[in-house]
C-alpha cells in the first residue's frame, strides 16, 4: 500500500487498522478544556504553558495545548519523537536545525526526530497557541523516550553543549 501519491487508496489505508482502543471510565473519548492538566512551571524550562490531554485513550501519540506568551519562546530542545504543531492563533517563527520558518494561525509546523528546535512568538501583545501532537507514547512503549533541553540557547549553543551527541556532525 502506498503511503501517499497516485497509488494511495483511502480504502486500503482504513483496511490497515486493527481493533479499536476502547475508552474506559478513566480514559474518556472527550477531555474538555477545563480538564487539561497544566504542567507545573518548574517542569517546563521556558515561558510556555503546556497543558496535556493525558486522559485520552491514545496509545501512540500525546496531545498538548501550548501557549507561548507575547515576545517569548520555547526552549531549544530535541527529542526522539516526531511533532506537529497546529497553530491555533498567533504568528511567529521556528528555528529547526539550520532552517528558520515562519508560520501563522492555520499552519502546521513539523519537527523531525532528534532535531534542535525552538518556537518563537513574534507578537508583542498576543499569545501564540498550538495544538501539539507528538508520537511520544509510541516511543515510550518501545522504551525510546529521550529529550534534551539547552534552555533559551541558539542552535549553535545547543550543539556546543552536547557536541558528542550531534548526529549531523555540525
Amino acid at each position: 500500500m502506498a503511503a501517499s501519491g497516485e497509488d494511495f487508496s483511502l480504502t486500503d489505508f482504513f483496511g490497515t487498522f486493527g481493533h479499536s482502543v476502547r475508552p474506559r471510565q478513566d480514559r474518556p473519548l472527550v477531555v474538555h478544556r477545563d480538564e487539561l492538566v497544566t504542567l507545573p512551571a518548574g517542569q517546563v524550562p521556558n515561558p510556555s504553558q503546556l497543558s496535556i490531554a493525558g486522559r485520552l485513550p491514545t496509545t501512540t501519540f500525546e496531545i498538548f495545548r501550548q501557549v507561548i506568551p507575547p515576545g517569548e519562546s520555547s526552549d531549544m530542545h530535541r527529542h526522539y519523537h516526531e511533532t506537529v504543531h497546529a497553530v491555533l492563533s498567533g504568528s511567529g517563527h521556528s528555528e529547526i536545525e539550520d532552517e528558520t520558518v515562519t508560520w501563522g494561525a492555520g499552519d502546521l509546523v513539523y519537527t523531525p526526530p532528534w532535531t534542535w528546535h525552538r518556537h518563537y512568538n513574534d507578537s508583542t501583545d498576543q499569545p501564540v497557541e498550538f495544538l501539539t501532537i507528538e508520537s511520544s507514547r509510541l516511543l515510550a512503549v518501545l522504551g525510546l523516550v529521550r529529550r534534551q533541553s539547552a534552555g533559551l540557547a541558539t542552535v549553535e549553543e545547543a550543539r556546543a553543549m552536547y557536541p558528542e551527541e550531534d548526529p549531523g556532525g555540525h
